[in-house]
């Protein structure tokens, strides 16, 4: 390893200068949940486009309770009426359907008294009683969506309300995962001696899918470095980030900084003051690439710290995710490491104005299980002794699935 390891933050910061948000794309607006848009959205016309019910009624003139009306004619969705309204008629007309010329109120169906073809309102009707009217929701040219928005079900229903076919979106990021180790078996295949099963593939292609990419099935690498040089030549063709786990270290079969640099991929920095992920590789030759280490813990801490940002600034996101940023942290008191920056996973709990982090179970880079159910990663600065409970720590977000992602 380097004798100089990176701050975090000098880390990140190093990521963030090289990502670039990707060419936007044209795509129908159905097809564009989960994007960000790269360029605003305006109403191609007002909305409603005509002055239309807000309930099932009557369209009237406005007046008294008590009037007896001629009804003459219906006004249903998609079905406007041709008729024009004089004082003592009325239209039978459905919510939605456009106001008939000459009325200008619509009197609600349990407001009047039904007689063959009239009517008697039981209720005054004031003008633009129950109309909703032209333009109320959105003018001709108006900003609808902004630049930058990212795209949920409301913000397509809203899009395609203002008129809009296609939007001008980033696309999703091409992410080939890519984990090394000849020790790695397939999820649930039959483990022989010394042989565990290769958690970081699924797991991280599952943190880069959450981040909106589009991930392609994770490889496994033998521990040589041919392999490794062509699992790695593969993805630098075809994806846009390149994420490998594991033989990023210095040990004899650690062999991605040796085919990174045989295959061009220019080196930002390794080895980051953190614990864990001290091992930690990034750099690009066009498509990004970094080089995670093997336990999976500091695989999904790297990941959360350095790689998601990436994604997200690729696809036109802010890189910070709104999550608190600041906790208290519970008991028991944390020793410091002197050297280096520690990402506990922490749960958090919200009481009286108060976020408390607390930690999630043993911090071992081997414990997986302390990632389950954690909600972020309070970061512990370098130095001696502890940090006493009640203390305030930054807080890093440490990607959660969600159902509706």
């Amino acid at each position: 390893m380097p004798s100089e390891l990176i701050s975090v933050a000098a880390g990140r910061e190093r990521v963030l200068a090289i990502a670039r948000r990707l060419e936007p794309q044209s795509l129908p607006v159905s097809e564009a949940l989960g994007r960000v848009l790269a360029a605003e959205v305006t109403a191609a016309g007002d909305l409603p486009p005509f002055h239309s019910s807000a309930m099932d009624g009557y369209a009237v003139a406005a007046g008294p309770a008590g009037r007896t009306l001629n009804v003459v004619g219906e006004s249903r969705a998609g079905r406007p009426s041709s008729a024009v309204l004089d004082s003592g008629q009325a239209i039978r007309i459905s919510t939605g359907a456009a106001v008939p010329a000459g009325a200008v109120a619509v009197i609600r169906q349990e407001d009047v008294a039904e007689d063959g073809d009239q009517i008697v309102t039981r209720a005054e009707v004031a003008p633009g009683a129950d109309i909703r009217a032209a333009g109320e929701v959105m003018r001709a040219g108006e900003l609808v969506l902004p630049a930058g928005t990212s795209m949920g079900p409301a913000e397509l229903g809203a899009a395609v309300a203002a008129g809009v076919a296609q939007v001008l979106a980033a696309p999703r990021p091409r992410v080939q995962v890519l984990v090394t180790g000849d020790e790695l078996r397939e999820p649930g295949a039959p483990l022989g001696a010394g042989e565990i099963h290769n958690s970081n593939g699924p797991m991280l292609a599952a943190y880069a899918r959450q981040e909106g990419a589009a991930v392609a099935p994770a490889l496994l690498l033998a521990d040589d470095l041919a392999a490794t040089e062509a699992g790695l030549s593969q993805a630098l063709e075809e994806a846009d980030v390149a994420i490998v786990s594991g033989g990023v270290s210095v040990g004899p079969h650690d062999h991605v900084k040796p085919a990174l640099a045989s295959l061009g991929v220019e080196e930002s920095f390794w080895g980051v003051a953190l614990q864990p992920g001290k091992p930690t590789w990034f750099g690009s030759r066009g498509s990004l690439v970094f080089a995670l280490p093997g336990n999976p813990v500091s695989a999904a801490v790297t990941f959360a710290l350095f790689v998601a940002p990436a994604l997200r600034k690729l696809q036109g996101r802010d890189p910070d995710l709104d999550a608190p940023t600041q906790a208290q942290l519970a008991g028991p008191p944390v020793k410091r490491n002197r050297s280096r920056e520690q990402a506990l996973r922490v749960r958090l709990e919200h009481r009286d104005g108060t976020t408390t982090a607390r930690i999630n179970g043993p911090q071992g880079s081997h414990v997986i299980t302390s990632l389950v159910g954690a909600d972020a990663l309070a970061m512990i600065p370098p130095g001696v002794g502890v940090l006493e409970p009640g203390t305030p720590v930054a807080l890093q977000p440490l990607a959660r699935y969600t159902p509706c992602q």
